[in-house]
């Protein structure tokens, strides 16, 4: 059979063309996704688990503004704890809280980071990835489904009215069953071809950068449990709790404290003040009315 006549046969070219189409889908979205997983670590590589207490407004920030992964950050931004203490067991496998500076707060989460940085999230939710999984079974379903159709066609092209047409259309049935076993044959080795090369190229664009971002995000975030997350909050309310009702306690002493201060330091020296001008003012009056003889109008005044 002519050889150019193979590969104008439109189902061979429609095998052809899908596995050339899906070959390109399959490469560019690849591609996307490694060019954003690179710059998702290489962001996250810069900090380190002591960084975090203070650099968590960078990190927010960054990554609200990268459309990336904006919506798994506030999913799992939820799920963070931020206290005073760091929830740790001891020798004896018992609950402690080791304490941190006043001003800085340890950032912990009660879920696993992977739950939230996962393939799921990261690679396959960003394209149609079911489709690309679909696509060596198209390619193989395409097989037996233009095989039979060929050999449908050839069947019905085959004239029994001359000797001569039965050989012409003989030897039409055998060409078309030649191109009948090709189409299968393409369709199932351009199914392996890409089964092969997706398989590769999302572990070498693909899976390499999502291991490496797991292992970031779950080194970067301490993971508590939902249980310790109770046991520190009802720590953190008792100490809050502890706290007013000791200043509640101390409040009246200190009023008392402070009113005590308030006319020591204020009143008496202005009433001193006073009391000492209303002698002096007396004690003038007096003097003025014994040189004048008129200390009963004087008298009268007061």
């Amino acid at each position: 059979m002519n050889l150019l006549h193979i590969f104008t046969d439109i189902p061979i070219l429609i095998v052809i063309f899908t596995f050339l189409l899906s070959l390109i889908y399959c490469l560019k979205n690849y591609i996307m996704v490694s060019k954003n997983l690179k710059i998702f670590l290489a962001f996250i590589s810069r900090f380190k688990k002591s960084d975090l207490n203070f650099r968590f407004k960078e990190i927010d920030e960054w990554m609200c503004m990268n459309p990336y992964v904006a919506s798994i950050w506030l999913e799992f931004k939820n799920t963070l704890v931020f206290s005073e203490s760091v929830a740790l067991k001891d020798a004896n496998n018992d609950l402690t809280y080791k304490e941190v500076s006043s001003t800085v707060q340890n950032v912990q989460t009660t879920v696993d980071p992977m739950y939230f940085f996962n393939e799921e999230s990261l690679i396959s939710s960003k394209f149609n990835y079911k489709f690309l999984q679909t696509v060596p079974t198209i390619l193989t379903g395409f097989g037996p489904l233009f095989t039979f159709l060929n050999i449908a066609i050839a069947f019905g092209k085959i004239d029994f009215s001359s000797q001569e047409k039965t050989i012409a259309s003989v030897a039409g049935l055998m060409s078309s069953m030649q191109t009948a076993a090709l189409v299968s044959v393409i369709a199932v080795g351009s199914s392996l071809i890409f089964l092969m090369f997706e398989r590769i190229t999302y572990q070498n664009l693909c899976g390499r950068p999502l291991g490496k971002c797991e292992e970031l995000m779950g080194r970067l975030f301490d993971n508590i449990s939902s249980e310790k997350f109770l046991l520190e909050l009802l720590k953190e309310t008792k100490i809050q709790n502890n706290s007013i009702s000791n200043l509640i306690t101390a409040m009246p002493a200190q009023f008392k404290v402070a009113m005590n201060s308030g006319i020591a330091s204020n009143l008496v020296p202005y009433l001193e003040n006073l009391i000492f001008g209303i002698n002096q003012v007396n004690k003038s009056l007096k003097e003025v009315a014994k040189k004048s003889g008129g200390s009963d109008e004087v008298d009268e005044l007061f």
